[in-house]
């Protein structure tokens, strides 16, 4: 390859003539990331301030100098948020495994494409062999399996889509002329992307009929049967259920066994969004409370929350593998013949798809099922710490019972007015997070509410006393000057 405007390190020579020259360029950003991972502690949460983005340099004529790269390297480290930091628990952004981010670079540089066998070969067979191994780790039986996606929205997405298809034989024909309206039935705190999912399968965000919930935001059954009750009254088809295992703003889990129960009763298809809450699987402690999730149709599930992968890496799971292949692929007629083997890209929403599962499954090779459950135990642990450190504080108060590792929480000072109560979490939110914690502040029941996801393997009973003493130090001065 001869162009001489292309910079000696553009591409990796395949017959070696400039490795010297890559592998120190390589070493450089190595040096950079691992030196900024190494120093998230001493990092705040959330950078203080943005660069000038009309002062970038976006698509330049001619190449840059690999020393001006490196410097916009490092200005997008500077203005990154810093999960690394044992004080950032303010969402489910985990500290990424090493192995998941050395996985990401060489699945990179392959640079295969999970859209068929012959441009993935081993990979495609990997996330096969990977997806049945986290069906059996839910006790989904022998005929399930799986197919990894970008995230949990398009897991739930591609869920939905095959139950619909499955019940209304949609795959062909499509839903314009079904005579009874299709609706899915979900708790009030589920997550958003069901309502995109919805959307986007033709059904409208009105499709999905929001369950109340209890003080602990679990879905309540009798509620959700008055409501299928109610649908079926009003002439409507309701298909599937969707119970959550980890909700986004307190981390609650649903009855799954109760809920299966009733999916049943009605014949309806049940869905478990466990996109966070699924990683308890790991741990022999605590997988009663996902007790019942053998009974799902289909699992969203997430590795790059409580797993550790980085992003992104999800999956979602079904119980019988083949309604998949019936009820939702689409075939590639220029791929080549596979002989029995169904190319991932016929199977998933996404086609050309980033070989994520070589991250995954290095990281869970390093760090292996003990060390997972013991990282699990711990989470539950230090929650159960914190909880106690809420409940000792009478200014202090929680959302309800927690299921998982997240502790939604509030101060309600008794010296102030209630209407005040709001703006005073969101002033004690900034307070902690100019002292280097970041706790995120949802929307919740109609009020600011602070929120802790403790998936960080650095936070410990330390970070969370001084934690709780920055609290008490703001609390006491506002209390002086109210």
């Amino acid at each position: 390859m001869e162009n001489t405007e292309l910079p000696l390190t553009a591409f990796t020579n395949p017959f070696g003539t400039n490795q010297e020259q890559i592998l120190a360029l390589s070493k450089k950003v190595f040096e950079q990331v691992f030196d900024m991972l190494g120093s998230a502690a001493s990092r705040a949460p959330l950078p203080s301030s943005l660069p000038d983005f009309d002062s970038l340099t976006l698509f330049p004529d001619t190449a840059l100098g690999e020393n001006r790269i490196l410097e916009n390297l490092q200005l997008a480290m500077d203005s990154a948020m810093n999960p690394g930091l044992p004080g950032y628990i303010g969402h489910m952004d985990s500290l990424p495994a090493t192995f998941s981010i050395l996985g990401e670079f060489a699945s990179s540089a392959l640079n295969n494409n999970m859209l068929s066998l012959e441009m993935a070969p081993f990979f495609a067979r990997l996330e096969t062999l990977l997806t049945r191994e986290f069906a059996t780790l839910f006790e989904l039986g022998e005929l399930a399996g799986g197919v990894m996606t970008s995230g949990g929205s398009l897991a739930n997405l591609e869920a939905l889509a095959v139950a619909r298809n499955y019940f209304f034989e949609s795959l062909e024909k499509g839903i314009i002329n079904l005579s009874s309206k299709p609706v899915i039935f979900a708790s009030e705190v589920a997550h958003a992307s069901l309502e995109k999912a919805s959307m986007l399968l033709g059904l409208g965000t009105k499709a999905v009929v929001k369950v109340a919930t209890n003080a602990n935001s679990q879905m309540d059954t009798q509620d959700l049967k008055v409501k299928l009750e109610n649908s079926l009254k009003q002439g409507e088809y309701p298909f599937c259920i969707v119970a959550t295992a980890g909700t986004t703003t307190t981390g609650s889990i649903d009855p799954i066994a109760q809920i299966a129960q009733i999916a049943q009763e009605y014949k309806l298809w049940l869905h478990v969004d466990a996109a966070y809450g699924g990683a308890i699987m790991l741990s022999p402690l605590h997988q009663n409370k996902l007790a019942g999730i053998e009974h799902a149709n289909s699992i969203t599930f997430n590795p790059q929350k409580w797993l550790y992968v980085a992003k992104t890496c999800a999956m979602v799971l079904f119980k019988n593998f083949g309604l998949l292949e019936k009820t939702f692929r689409v075939g590639a007629p220029y791929m080549a013949d596979t002989k029995g083997f169904t190319n991932l890209g016929e199977l998933g929403v996404q086609g050309t798809r980033h070989a994520e599962v070589l991250k995954l499954w290095l990281t869970l090779q390093h760090i292996g099922r003990e060390g997972y459950t013991g990282l699990i135990n711990r989470s539950f642990e230090l929650t159960n710490y914190f909880v106690e450190q809420v409940k000792a504080r009478p200014y202090l108060k929680l959302a309800g019972e927690c299921d998982s590792n997240l502790i939604c929480f509030r101060a309600e000072p008794e010296w102030l007015m209630v209407e005040k109560w709001d703006e005073w979490n969101s002033r004690l939110q900034q307070h902690l997070l100019q002292n280097h914690f970041f706790l995120s502040l949802p929307l919740y029941r109609g009020q600011r509410w602070l929120r802790a996801v403790l998936l960080n393997p650095y936070t410990d009973e330390k970070t969370l006393d001084k934690l709780f003493s920055l609290i008490a130090g703001f609390s006491k001065e506002q209390d002086l000057n109210p």
